[in-house]
């Protein structure tokens, strides 16, 4: 077996996901847009593992992911391939062979989501379907006290619509709240994150900054306190930045 890494962008707008099983299953995703040309190109059906699987709507500015091939194939060629027959809106940026062993899910030792922000008086017309328009300037003294809370390891099942019968404790490595102009950019790396997981964060900040939580509320939501939860942030403002192994 052949082990192929790749490094790819996309615009998750019109997809239902990386990968969507189960009840909601659909072909509208993007590992399926990536399966359909490698099984046009070697007329294998490998399975494609990810590093972070991205929900919808939730785009990508560097995902990882890998395959295995019986027949060995030249990484430029299969990359030159799906940039020919992929969708215009998912990009490959590099492919190279890698050890049988590497998996980009099991191997990745930190993800990294940003959230866009724009908090101008009007949307930018340019980048209204890629940042959310705050309508009004957040405090953000507030949101970076409510996001200090975050920091290091809890039990995210608050902040999460997954199944509650696996772990639901990630750590939180890194978070910062960057503003320039009426922009501004949250920035959250974690060892993994939990289906929803960032967006609900997203949500809690965004309503701490518009004065409908309480920075503290953030602290009694990750202890388990009965609060009343924030709702998910848009999907179109989330952006997978990287996955580091």
């Amino acid at each position: 077996m052949y082990n192929y890494k790749i490094q790819l962008q996309y615009d998750g707008g019109r997809y239902d996901g990386w990968q969507r099983m189960g009840k909601d299953a659909s072909n509208n995703t993007i590992e399926f847009k990536i399966f359909e040309i490698i099984k046009k190109m070697t007329g294998e059906e490998p399975d494609i593992m990810v590093g972070c699987r991205t929900e919808k709507g939730v785009h990508a500015l560097c995902q990882t992911a890998n395959f295995k091939l019986m027949v060995r194939r030249n990484p430029i060629e299969i990359k030159n391939y799906l940039n020919r027959y992929l969708p215009r809106d998912i990009g490959i940026n590099h492919i190279e062979e890698v050890d049988e062993r590497f998996h980009s899910q099991l191997n990745a030792k930190s993800k990294t989501y940003i959230y866009k922000l724009d908090t101008g008086d009007v949307a930018n017309v340019f980048t209204r379907k890629y940042a959310y328009h705050t309508f009004e300037v957040p405090q953000f003294d507030d949101m970076r006290r409510g996001a200090e809370f975050f920091k290091g390891k809890h039990d995210f099942k608050a902040f999460t619509t997954a199944k509650k019968s696996k772990s639901t404790i990630r750590e939180i490595k890194h978070i910062d709240i960057n503003t320039e102009g009426t922009s501004c950019v949250i920035r959250i790396t974690a060892d993994d994150f939990l289906h929803n997981m960032a967006r609900f964060m997203i949500g809690m900040l965004l309503d701490v900054g518009n004065s409908l939580k309480k920075p503290d509320d953030i602290r009694a939501a990750l202890a388990g306190e009965d609060i009343v939860m924030s709702l998910p942030a848009e999907s179109y403002g989330l952006f997978l930045e990287r996955v580091l192994y």
